[in-house]
This record gives structure tokens, sequence and C-alpha cells, in this order.
């Protein structure tokens, strides 16, 4: 276990497997009915899926809760006891290893006709055998496909490693059949909307703590909560981090371990989905008829998927110091006892520090670096123009080969084959998107979406949309190549608007935008001087930037390298600029959420018809929700709570001194210099 400050456990040397060579040269039917004897938690008492769910019943704390909830609404204790037993008939899985062997044969088929390959790291999976019999672990994976949580069944099973047991969302229960399959795989349901609902959540979180306390099976959650749709890492959500983390707390382990785990994609199955939800289509709903149309998508290549088991990491080692256990010691255990605002603080530093490590250790592929560099040409291009010229292939294939160079130097792990030769490994790649890209006579164009057969011609506000969808499917394939790039993108543009060369200024404008853009970007809380002092150095390694004590500037030879990165970072600077102007009209006063998403997006489509803002970014409403989340926590916005929904109140002076301090027309307030 470790420590450190990059606890990935990446290197360079590291060598990869592909899982399905040995699957397509052998039976399936024969991998899925082999012997299985996974070596458990050394300290786990044999326990039934029944005999978990008694346990959680009949814990004191459970006890405690019924009692109040009783008290509360003047219900009996048996009839809240009955709801609690209730909900958990619901929520629980039901682990059985006959479905899992059907779940293996099945997997085996679907991921043979899906992807060409899908690699892991052997010394990961070494490490995370290891780690399963010393303490009670926590897978805690990247989520950007409903693909993950079966993969890494899959793969646990294949290496003989105990099967987790996976916090899922409701509507995959409601699927027939489906549901009760995943259920009996290890699946435990979750509804979506918990609310101020006591008992659910006290049912829950007992039931969770239960597995951690006795081993019952790893414990496997999305930190992100949800599934990325724009490709790019998500604020964690804490709810499930902090029922998973508090039996260490209490004492009730020695420790726990937390094992990252980066799922990387060279395609993504539902990427026209994603696309289409950031636009306002609604997300179609989960149903078994739903799921057996989309078999579709068998036909489809999507080429590799890469599975980075990393560096298992000890909670009770990261938390030293952090949190002062003793605080437990003030209640019996089995009473509820709200967190600290220390023990708050720590276990969102953990969730931070867990996305970091599942960034480093993401693989990209070529045609992440290709996306940057095709919508950044795309973006130049005045929307009027025709649009047929595109970005010459012979450019795009020196402008890629030059940032891979970069994106190497900045640390990146790129899945870039030595052989064939570099120009038939990209155009091989971009094969893979030929519904978005094509390369036609020399040229590379995006492909817009088409209309239905028969339809007539398109208006200008759905040309838009059409254009908007290749892009945000393009862009999303940009964004898993983002952490690689955005501390020292911060610091080009830093170094560009404040239009100074001293080290305080630009650290100050550096800062600001750490904190204006942390719901888009993770950054961890109380590093803003390290991931300057990172940023200066990535930047000077390249020769982009030179550094002194008191001074930070931008040699011309740089200049090829900040006029990208600050072309990275713009589309998300119009985006947020667009709701700034929006939230400072005058008819703008009280609004819900509901209402500003269209809002903008309106406004959005209106500035890019007009020819006055270029990127489509705007558009995504993932992007627009972050804004609102940032002007939330940053105070120019206010929540007003009523009884149905949440309205806020926008204060226009703060917004303007927000929008003017990013465009560069307003100062930030000087920090102290983090070298000083």
């Amino acid at each position: 276990m470790t420590t450190c400050e990059d606890p990935s456990g990446y290197k360079q040397e590291d060598e990869f497997m592909d899982i399905l060579e040995e699957r397509r040269r052998s039976s399936d039917l024969g991998h899925a009915l082999r012997t299985f004897t996974p070596t458990p938690y050394r300290g786990a008492p044999p326990l039934s899926a029944g005999a978990l769910n008694r346990t959680v019943l009949e814990s004191q704390y459970l006890r405690y809760v019924t009692k109040e909830v009783a008290m509360e609404t003047g219900e009996s204790v048996d009839l809240v006891r009955e709801e609690a037993s209730g909900i958990l008939d619901e929520m629980s899985q039901n682990l059985q290893l006959g479905f899992i062997r059907l779940l293996g044969f099945t997997l085996s088929k679907v991921f043979k006709r899906l992807f060409s390959h899908i690699n892991i790291n052997q010394e990961g999976l070494n490490r995370l055998q290891q780690a399963i019999q010393e303490s009670p672990v926590i897978l805690m994976p990247n989520h950007r496909s409903y693909v993950d949580f079966l993969v890494l069944s899959y793969i646990l099973f294949t290496y003989d490693l105990p099967i987790p047991v996976i916090a899922a969302g409701i509507p995959l229960m409601d699927m027939k059949m489906v549901g009760e399959i995943l259920r009996r795989s290890g699946a435990f349901f979750i509804r979506r909307a918990i609310g101020s609902d006591k008992l659910y959540w006290a049912v829950l979180s007992e039931y969770v703590k239960t597995i951690v306390r006795t081993g019952y099976a790893p414990v496997e959650f999305y930190v992100e909560g949800l599934r990325s749709r724009t490709l790019k890492s998500l604020t964690p959500k804490l709810g499930m981090m902090h029922m998973v983390l508090e039996p260490f707390f209490k004492g009730e382990v020695y420790d726990i371990t937390l094992v990252p785990i980066s799922i990387s994609y060279d395609r993504v199955l539902e990427e026209s989905l994603l696309a289409h939800e950031l636009l306002g289509v609604p997300k179609p709903r989960e149903t078994t008829m739903g799921l057996l149309k989309a078999r579709r998508v068998l036909e489809e290549d999507y080429g590799s998927m890469h599975v980075y088991f990393g560096m298992p990491l000890s909670v009770r080692q990261l938390t030293k110091g952090r949190v002062d256990r003793c605080e437990y010691n003030l209640l019996p255990r089995d009473l509820p006892q709200r967190p600290s605002v220390e023990t708050q603080e720590c276990v969102s530093w953990l969730a931070q520090q867990v996305i970091r490590v599942q960034e480093q250790s993401s693989i990209l592929s070529p045609w992440s670096l290709m996306a940057c560099l095709v919508l950044q040409d795309h973006q130049n291009t005045d929307p009027g123009e025709e649009r047929e010229k595109g970005l010459s292939w012979e450019l795009l294939t020196q402008r890629t080969l030059w940032l891979k160079g970069l994106a190497i130097s900045f640390g990146a792990r790129l899945d870039w084959p030595e052989q064939p030769p570099e120009n038939q490994v990209m155009a091989s790649s971009m094969a893979l998107h030929r519904s978005v890209i094509r390369c036609h006579q020399g040229c590379v164009t995006l492909l817009e979406e088409e209309g239905p057969v028969g339809a007539g011609p398109f208006t200008t506000e759905e040309g838009v949309v059409r254009r908007a969808r290749a892009v945000l499917m393009v862009a999303a394939y940009r964004n898993q190549a983002l952490h690689v790039f955005i501390r020292p993108a911060m610091l080009a543009l830093a170094i560009h608007t404040t239009r100074s060369s001293q080290r305080e200024d630009i650290y100050s404008y550096f800062r600001f935008l750490l904190d204006l853009f942390s719901n888009d970007f993770i950054f961890i809380t109380g590093r803003s001087s390290q991931d300057f002092e990172e940023a200066c150095s990535l930047l000077r390694k390249c020769g982009a930037v030179q550094t002194s004590q008191q001074e930070v500037t931008s040699p011309e030879e740089g200049q090829r390298t900040t006029s990208f990165l600050r072309a990275l970072l713009q589309p998300f600077i119009d985006a947020y600029q667009v709701v700034f102007s929006h939230l400072c009209l005058e008819d703008v006063e009280v609004f819900t959420e509901r209402q500003m998403v269209p809002a903008v997006r309106s406004l959005a489509t209106k500035l890019l018809l007009s020819g006055e803002l270029t990127s489509c970014d705007a558009l995504s409403s993932d992007t627009q929700k972050n804004v609102l989340s940032a002007l939330l926590r940053l105070g120019a916005v206010t929540r007003l709570r009523t009884a149905e929904h949440s309205e806020f109140r926008a204060n226009k002076p703060a917004i303007s001194r927000l929008a003017d301090t990013l465009a560069g027309r307003l100062p930030v307030q000087t920090a102290p210099n983090p070298r000083l």
C-alpha cells in the first residue's frame, strides 16, 4: 500500500495482458464452468446473503433508528421494522455462483464481439489479490459506461478473485429478468432520490457497513455517483464514501483498503446517447426490451478497453494525522453520529485523491489527442463558412505527433503501438469514429447528424443541434485527455490574461481559475500552490515558460504550446460567459435549474448563429449545471428552499465581477507568492 503523492502505482514498464486472447482460443463454456476458488478476506466469517440481511435487521443501530422513526411518525415499532425489512428486501443483493457463471459465459460472447482487446495490468491484479486477504477492500472504478461494472466482475471471476457486491441504481432493478440476474450477480440497488428518508438511509448505511465490517465481499461503487456523460471526472459524491469508511473511524476494523480503478475506452458504447442527453434529449428508460433493441451495438467495433488496477491505498495510513478518531468514543458505536467537519473534510480529500489516481492511471488513445486538434480547428472556423474544406490529414498528422510528444512529457499514458507506422495508427484510431468524422481527399471533416428520411430542410436552430451533436461526441474524447493538460493550460491562460510576468499576479489568477472551474475539473483541496508549481515545472520542461523566484515568463519559442493550451480551455470559458450573460439579464431574478438550462441553450444557439460564439460546449447541460454549482459555491447565486423544488436568486453584481475577472477586465486580489 502507499501514501505517496502520486499513488497510482503506474510504471512505464507495466505490462498489460489481453483478457480476451485466451477466450478466443478456448471454450467459453469451459471458462464459465471451471473451478472457482477465490481466497476471501482472512477475517471474514462464512455468511450467506440471508444471514447478512438478518445481521443488518437485528443490529442495535437499526433497532435504535426504528424506535426513533416510530416515535416521530406515531407508527408501531413492529410496523416500522416491517417497513425496514421491505426496504432491505428491495435493496439487497443475492450473490449466487450459478448466475456468475451464466454472466461469465454471456459476457465472454459479448465482449469478443464488441472489443478487439480488454487489457489489464497483471501486477495490479496481484496487488489486489493480496489486499483482499488483508483487510476489507473497496473497489472504486471511474464510471464512463454501463459496461464498467460488468467488466470488473468478469475480470475478477476470470482470475479467481472474490466477486464484489456493487452499488447500482434502482432503474436497473426494474428491468425484468435483467434486474434479477444482476441482483444474483452481486448488485444491490439504491434509490436515486432518498432525500430525508431517515429509515431508508439507516437501512442502506447499516447494510453497507455490515458488509465492510464482516469482510463479506469487496464493495464496489462509483465515487462520482453517476456515469459521466462528458467522459471527464465528476465531482465526488460522498454519501457512500462516508458509509464505507465509518467502520474504520469507529474502530470496528483495523484498516480499509481503497483500490482506484481506471477504465479507459477507445470508443464508448453510449457515445451518441450521451451527446443527445447533453443537448436535452430525455434519457431512454432502462428496460429489458430497450436492452434487446440495443443489441445492434454488437455489430459495431469499439476498439480496445484498458482496465488499470491502481496501487491499494491504506485508509489508516492516509488519514493519519487528519482525523481524530477519539470523537467516536464519546457515544456508543450503535448510535447514529454526525461526522465532524474534520471528518467530512478528510472524506472529501480521500475521494479527490482516488479520482486523481484514476486520472493518472487512465490510458489515452491516439483519437483523444486528435480530437483536441480537430475541435480547435472546428472552433476557429466561422459557422457560416463552407465546412467541406476541413483540416488536411497531413497537417493533422504533424500536429498530433507534436501533441503526442507534449502529452508524454506531461506524464500521459498513451496506447500508441510501435508498429505499424504512426499515420496508420492514427487512421485506425479515427476509423473507429467514422460516424462523426471522415477523411475525404486528404481533408478531415466532422459529420453532422442526418435528419429523418423524408424530412424537409433543417431550420437554422436544428442545424445547430445537429452540428452540436457531432461536436459534443468528439469533445467527450478530448475530455479524456484534459486531466493531462489542465494545470499547464490554466498557467498559460493566467500568463496571457494578466499580461504580467510577476509570479504573484499569475498565481492569483491561476488560483481564481482553480476555484471557478473546480466543478468541471477535479483539484485536491489545499493544493493550489502545488498545482501551480507542477504547472510551472511541466511548462518549463518543454521550454514554454521560464521561471525565477519572482517571475514567470513565456518566451517566443513556447508560443505554440501555450496557444494550444489556452485553446483547450476556451470552450469552457465561453460556456461560463454565456451562463453569466444569461443570469445578468434584467428579467432573470429567481429561477430554477429547469428554467435556466433551456434558456441558456437558447441564448447559446443565437450566439452560435450570429458567429459571436464558436464553441458548442455552451449547449451542454452538464457544463451549464457545473457553472451554476460554481456560482453557488462562490456566493454569486443563493439557493432558496421551497416546498416543491430549489429556486435560485442571482447576485448580478457578483456574477458580473466574475465575468470581468475571467475576461481579464478586473484584477484578481493578489495571493501570496507560493515560492516565498
